[in-house]
C-alpha cells in the first residue's frame, strides 16, 4: 500500500518561514473574483493597498501554502498518484485578523489518515504563529482514490443535517473562463485545473476550478452581505467538497444565519443547482 497510516502521522513536522505582502493578498483577493465593480468602495478594500483588509481564507495560500497539499503529499508513509487527487474538505480556525503583511512560522503533519474504503483521506494539518502568538491553523482533507481498504479508521463523517428553513440569502456569483489560470498564481499548481489532457486523465471533461477558490469566493460572498463586509468577524470556516466547478459556471451562494453562525450551501446554477460546497459554516462574533 503507498500510504503507511502510522508511519505518516509519527512522521516529524515540517517547519518553514512563510511570508506575504499586499501584492499577495492583492493577488489573492482578484483570484477570487473581488474588483467588479472595480470602483466599488466595498470591492476597493479588496484590491487598493491604501484601504486593504484581509479576507480570512487568505491563509490558505499565505507564503504559497507553504507548508501545503503538495508538500504535504511527499510527507513519510506517503506516495501517491497526484491525479487520484482530490481536495475534499478544508477547515480553517482564526486566532487573530490577518495582517495585509507579514512573516510567521508555518508547521505542517499528518494530523490523521483515515479509511473510507475505496479512498483515504488525509488530514493535513499546518498551523501558524508569527512573533505574537498563533495566526491561524489549517486542516486540509485530502482524498486519494482507490488508496482505502486496509481496516483503518474511518473517521468522522462530518455531515451536518440540512439547515431548516429558506436561506437568508441568496447570492450568485459568476466565475469567469480564466478563474483557475488567475487563482493559480497565488500557490497551487496542480496542472488538473489548467492543463485539459492532465485533467482528462483524472477523469474531467475539462480542467476545474480550485475546490479552494470556491471557498473563497463563498467566504467573500458570507462577509460582504451577512458580516456587514467586516474580515475580523470570521472565527472559523469548514467545508465539504461537495462537487466541482468548472470555469465560466456561477455559483448560486444561499446562507442561513445563525447565533455566532452562518450556514452555507453552494450550487452550481448551470448544471441545475449541482452541489459544490456542503456542511459549510461559518463562525464570527
Amino acid at each position: 500500500m503507498p500510504i503507511d497510516a502510522a508511519k505518516a502521522v509519527a512522521a516529524e513536522p515540517r517547519t518553514g518561514e512563510i511570508a506575504w505582502n499586499s501584492k499577495d493578498v492583492q493577488l489573492y483577493h482578484l483570484g477570487i473574483g473581488a474588483g467588479v465593480p472595480a470602483t466599488d468602495p466595498d470591492e476597493l478594500r479588496y484590491t487598493l493597498e491604501s484601504r486593504l483588509h484581509v479576507l480570512p481564507s487568505f491563509a490558505t495560500v499565505a507564503g504559497s501554502g507553504s507548508p501545503g497539499v503538495i508538500s504535504g503529499l511527499s510527507m513519510p508513509g506517503i506516495e501517491v498518484d497526484l491525479a487520484k487527487v482530490l481536495h475534499g474538505g478544508q477547515a480553517l480556525t482564526i486566532h487573530r485578523p490577518l495582517p495585509v503583511a507579514g512573516t510567521a512560522t508555518a508547521t505542517g503533519r499528518i494530523a490523521a489518515v483515515h479509511d473510507k474504503g475505496k479512498a483515504a483521506v488525509l488530514v493535513m494539518r499546518t498551523e501558524v504563529a508569527d512573533a505574537d502568538g498563533p495566526l491561524w491553523t489549517n486542516d486540509a482533507q485530502i482524498f486519494v482514490r482507490g488508496e482505502g481498504g486496509w481496516g483503518g479508521d474511518r473517521g468522522p463523517s462530518g455531515r451536518l443535517d440540512p439547515p431548516s428553513g429558506e436561506p437568508d440569502r441568496i447570492v450568485e456569483r459568476a466565475v469567469r473562463e480564466d478563474q483557475a489560470l488567475l487563482y493559480r498564481l497565488s500557490g497551487d499548481w496542480n496542472p488538473l485545473h489548467a492543463d485539459p489532457e492532465f485533467a482528462k486523465v483524472a477523469g474531467f471533461e475539462r480542467p476545474i476550478l480550485h475546490g479552494l477558490c470556491t471557498y473563497g469566493i463563498a467566504l467573500k460572498a458570507v462577509v460582504d452581505t451577512a458580516l456587514g463586509g467586516d474580515v475580523t468577524r470570521v472565527r472559523s470556516y469548514v467545508t465539504r467538497f461537495a462537487g466541482v466547478v468548472y470555469p465560466g459556471e456561477t455559483l448560486r451562494i444561499r446562507m442561513w444565519e445563525q447565533q455566532g453562525a452562518v450556514r452555507v450551501a453552494v450550487s452550481a446554477v448551470e448544471r441545475d443547482d449541482a452541489p459544490v460546497l456542503a456542511d459549510t459554516v461559518v463562525e464570527h462574533t
